[in-house]
């Protein structure tokens, strides 16, 4: 058993060096180097997507809120219509009323 130990222990060290030999060669610097270059222009892409996506939800909600503050205006002036139609109406639903008064009055007299 002691041999075997002593074995594997030395085919590690023998894996661990020949790959690091294997990492720090000149074909495996240009594999990283290529690796890199094409993160980066990964990474520029989806900043360009990030940045037209941060632009197109900018430009909805500015037109959102211009929506909303149309319909307020409209919503504001329906209301408008509303209380001068009912404050036109008034007088005339008053004068009717005194109107009806005051023949009562006659016809009691």
């Amino acid at each position: 058993m002691g041999f075997k130990k002593i074995g594997l222990f030395a085919l590690g060290t023998l894996f661990g060096s020949v790959g690091v030999r294997i990492l720090s060669s000149r074909d495996a610097k240009k594999v990283y180097t290529h690796c890199t270059a094409a993160a980066l222009r990964a990474q520029s892409d989806v900043l360009d997507t990030v940045t037209t996506l941060q632009e197109n939800c900018a430009d909805i909600y500015e037109e959102a809120k211009a929506i909303n503050e149309e319909r307020q205006n409209r919503e504001a002036a329906a209301m408008v219509d509303v209380q001068a139609t009912k404050a036109a109406d008034a007088p005339c639903d008053a004068q009717a009323k005194d109107d009806g008064t005051d023949e009562a009055k006659e016809a009691v007299e």
